[in-house]
């Protein structure tokens, strides 16, 4: 794949809403080939990808450092997500969590990662798909009078397919693999 560039004007920064994570939430059995994309992270206000690249560093006896690293372990975190009945991910997530406890499951969740500033264009917007992601609720609750909330975390895992994305006006984003 070419060298990208920013979909966004010289001297301008990225809005942080141009990075979305989806989950694959249409019903189970459906089609892995052309899954229904619900954004994660609504009502979340600070999400992050955390990269872990196993870096080590060691010295020779000649005194040469030498740095190693692997691929890495991407994982983010969305806290608070509030629960939303119009909420198609966190109502999956809540289901497989705390009605099923279906820990299987949970660990192999479908999510694309849409860059929406970077790509040959706005219907070609760079986007990775992880096909076996791990997503781990860590509470339920809030606090007395406030909303309750789950939050999550993310462990991007499985095959990387990287590829575009387009968002329709309607909000249906549809994935095309690179070949």
């Amino acid at each position: 794949m070419a060298d990208l560039t920013f979909l966004t004007t010289s001297g301008e920064t990225v809005k942080r809403e141009l990075l979305i994570a989806y989950l694959h939430t249409s019903n189970t059995g459906g089609n892995p080939s052309n899954p229904v994309w619900s954004p994660i992270g609504s009502r979340v206000t600070d999400s992050s990808e955390e990269l872990d690249w196993s870096e080590d560093s060691s010295t020779d006896i000649l005194g040469v450092t030498r740095t190693t690293m692997k691929k890495p372990v991407i994982t983010q975190t969305f806290d608070p997500w509030d629960l939303d009945g119009g909420d198609a991910a966190i109502l999956k997530i809540w289901n497989l969590a705390i009605k099923d406890q279906d820990y299987s499951a949970l660990a192999a969740q479908d999510v694309l990662i849409v860059h929406c500033y970077a790509g040959a264009s706005t219907s070609a917007m760079f986007a990775e798909r992880y096909e076996a992601c791990a997503i781990r609720p860590t509470g339920l609750g809030g606090e007395g009078g406030g909303v309750v909330g789950m939050p999550i975390d993310i462990t991007y895992g499985g095959k990387r397919t990287v590829g575009t994305a387009s968002i329709s006006a309607q909000g249906a984003v549809t994935f095309s693999a690179s070949a």
